[in-house]
């Protein structure tokens, strides 16, 4: 009797034993960082295939991605894997199991080494992060894209390798689309070291930093698949022009602001100034004291063909497509209000160029690429396409003295 209740027990255990399996293995649903009130950009990749496939490749989406093969452009092979700062000092960029490597030698022997984590940019250059706890520092080395070889990063010291270049908010801000701060856990001096909390971290620039939460229009659409009126999300086209070019100078109008909210809060359709200002102390905004790197906005402000149209940032670009390089789609865009029948101003020297040409130097005629003054590269110049749409004297040379080549 006591050997059949001790056969039987297994089987009233077993049932038991799956409810506890299943309790125990059900994952907690995954939220949004950013709150109950985002979907995430998986959610939105579900219906919008076609634009999340083609956004992938814009310099938005590459803003800062995890490390990886595809993020890091640079060779780690021996012999295009190092920046000589001296005789005695080298940086190496290494592979191992555990992830990418820079590494510094003084006189053959290690000082300092950190992994690369995080990869920023991917255009013109791209820059590398690694985490020291809970809070990002910049590494000593960066990749020149233009020119395909590492270099010292930008406004770093180039006689010595420093990995202390903290990272702060600021910079998330533009590169990311979401980072809680809280208190770092690195030990400085003054005490008031920002960490972040990784989890939170949600890297590139993805559809609701632009587009405004969209859990209630995700839901909305699942739930009323018949319904082709986009609900309960924030429609670029029925902002304002100030709506639009405000939600771009969230990151496109210069570092020499003072921003009295992060950022992270803008919300399509707020106003920029609630959030940031130009210092005080930072100039008149006249075109010495932009930069072509980060004061996009108030350069297109500038312009004649800004101040005498409608036009916006979204007149020239699709931000859900690479169009990097496309100088004669941009020329075309130029053409579609500079034309000889829709327009009463056209190229003064349309007459001396073919079509071809005059097509193909629409942009570096009149947005030409200029060094940046923010973007300091010791090696070479970063040359950016001025947003300022002018008459440049050189340009006119250049392109003068080509014409009497031809």
């Amino acid at each position: 009797m006591c050997k059949r209740k001790l056969l039987l027990l297994p089987l009233f255990l077993f049932p038991l034993v799956i409810i506890l399996t299943q309790c125990l293995s059900t994952k907690k649903e995954i939220t949004d960082p950013r709150g109950a009130a985002y979907a995430g950009a998986k959610t939105c990749i579900s219906c919008h295939s076609s634009i999340a496939g083609s956004y992938l490749h814009t310099a938005h989406n590459i803003a800062s991605s995890p490390a990886s093969a595809q993020s890091i452009h640079g060779s780690f092979s021996p012999g295009f894997n190092s920046v000589i700062y001296n005789n005695h000092t080298k940086l190496l960029m290494t592979t191992a199991d555990s992830g990418y490597y820079q590494t510094n030698f003084v006189n053959g022997q290690k000082v300092e080494s950190a992994r690369i984590d995080i990869a920023m940019g991917g255009v013109k250059g791209e820059t590398y992060l690694y985490w020291k706890q809970n809070e990002l520092f910049q590494l000593p080395v960066s990749f020149d894209n233009t020119n395909n070889r590492w270099i010292v990063s930008p406004g770093y010291d180039t006689t010595i390798a420093s990995f202390d270049r903290m990272i702060n908010i600021r910079c998330m801000e533009c590169h990311a689309s979401y980072a809680k701060t809280e208190q770092g856990l690195v030990p400085s001096f003054g005490g008031n070291a920002i960490g972040f909390d990784k989890a939170s971290v949600i890297l590139g620039i993805d559809c609701e930093r632009c587009h405004g939460s969209a859990k209630q229009h995700a839901d909305f659409q699942t739930a009323n698949p018949t319904v082709k009126t986009a609900k309960y999300i924030i429609r670029i086209s029925k902002l304002t022009r100030g709506q639009k070019t405000d939600l771009c100078g969230t990151c496109h109008s210069g570092t020499q602001t003072i921003n009295s909210k992060s950022i992270f809060g803008f919300t399509p359709g707020d106003k920029l100034t609630d959030y940031k200002k130009h210092e005080p102390n930072a100039g008149p905004l006249d075109l010495a004291h932009m930069d072509v790197h980060g004061d996009q906005l108030d350069m297109l402000k500038t312009s004649k063909c800004y101040i005498s149209s409608k036009m916006d940032c979204n007149t020239c670009h699709n931000t859900h497509r690479n169009e990097r390089g496309s100088a004669q789609l941009f020329a075309r865009r130029c053409q579609s209000c500079h034309s000889s029948t829709g327009h009463n101003i056209v190229c003064k020297m349309a007459n001396q160029l073919d079509a071809k040409i005059l097509q193909a130097k629409c942009i570096s005629c009149h947005m030409p690429a200029l060094p940046s003054k923010a973007i300091v590269n010791q090696q070479k110049p970063v040359m950016i396409h001025t947003h300022h749409i002018g008459i440049y004297p050189d340009e006119i040379a250049r392109l003068t003295e080509y014409l009497k080549k031809k």
